[in-house]
């Protein structure tokens, strides 16, 4: 089977992560190979308005596989966001583009303010769409046409995908390649970029774990989604079990055949993941945060905290804590925690 390709365009004053966070996401992901090794799920073209190199608002410099004139057929399309859609000379261009290969393009995408360029064809009319949050009322002044959901994380509506900035585009990115190659193909994106695969919540929760859900092939998938949003209730085995409907045991070797860890572990790891930045962002109290992510008690969560961590929880709010001095001299960060929720 042939990698599909995917086209991401590129113009002046573009947002870097915009692009190269799909691009990234999509290069890393592989079918596992015979005896030629790995296969690449996805041929990855930069396609500029022409062919000479374009600079982010970032200041760096890509230069442009391909140009509109020579854009080989793709599979999907993405637009990522960028101050230079606000110019005309870019994003009529664009939007041109766009709507000259929508019927012959799989999926068609914009990443945060990428929506412009999309906008701008008429194609999304009397769809909804995402973009950045602080983008939303201007979005929606500019073309009332558009449903604009202020909070997603990312929207699908028919062919077209639209998503919240930055780190936003590689969760639907992670989304995509799913929809294509299956979770545990894009588990593997996940863990390698050491994000999650799936987070629940909208943009006012920023970094915590997308709302949106692609269609998975395992009922657990949604079980991992439903534990990091019920953290503080009781999480044992027999409760997860019931709520898959499966038999405890059957439940546990399951669990483990797809994520790795035990469900014990998996939840603890979710509720220290938690705590983690509960600890970073807020004044609650030690106790107070770990009741709140589901510990017993402060003990049992200090422990916890300090045997995954390496380093006891005080210490970790005064290392990593938003208001803490900017003259800590240790910026060394505690040991990662490499969930991805996926089946």
């Amino acid at each position: 089977m042939a990698p599909k390709r995917i086209g991401l365009i590129g113009f002046d004053a573009v947002v870097a992560i915009d692009l190269a966070g799909p691009a990234d996401a999509f290069t890393y992901a592989e079918l596992p190979g015979g005896q030629n090794g790995a296969r690449r799920c996805y041929e990855v073209v930069t396609i500029g308005l022409s062919n000479r190199p374009f600079v982010a608002e970032s200041g760096l410099v890509f230069v442009p596989q391909k140009s509109f004139k020579n854009a080989p057929p793709l599979d999907t399309l993405v637009v990522p966001g960028g101050s230079g859609l606000c110019k005309p000379q870019i994003v009529k261009p664009i939007a041109a583009f766009v709507k000259a290969r929508a019927k012959s393009t799989r999926r068609i995408v914009s990443i945060c303010t990428g929506v412009y360029g999309l906008a701008e064809t008429g194609l999304l009319n009397g769809r909804k769409v995402a973009t950045h949050w602080a983008h939303a009322r201007k979005l929606s002044h500019r073309f009332p046409e558009l449903e604009v959901d202020d909070n997603a994380i990312f929207v699908k509506d028919g062919a077209f995908y639209t998503s919240a900035g930055a780190t936003a585009g590689i969760d639907l990115s992670l989304a995509l390649i799913e929809e294509d190659y299956g979770p545990r193909v894009a588990m593997a994106v996940a863990r390698d970029l050491v994000v999650y695969l799936k987070r629940s919540g909208g943009q006012e929760q920023y970094s915590e774990p997308l709302q949106f859900q692609t269609q998975s092939v395992s009922r657990l998938s949604d079980l991992a989604t439903w534990i990091v949003s019920h953290l503080s209730e009781d999480l044992s085995t027999e409760v997860l079990a019931t709520k898959a409907c499966l038999c405890p045991r059957h439940f546990s070797r399951r669990f483990k055949a797809e994520f790795g860890y035990t469900p014990a572990v998996f939840v603890e790891r979710l509720r220290l993941d938690e705590a983690r930045r509960r600890l970073s962002s807020g004044d609650n109290s030690i106790e107070n945060v770990g009741l709140s992510v589901g510990f017993r008690s402060a003990d049992a969560f200090r422990r916890a905290f300090e045997r995954r961590m390496e380093i006891n929880p005080s210490d970790y709010r005064r290392r990593f804590s938003t208001s803490a001095k900017k003259e800590v001299a240790s910026h060394r960060l505690p040991k990662p925690i490499r969930i991805s929720i996926a089946a």
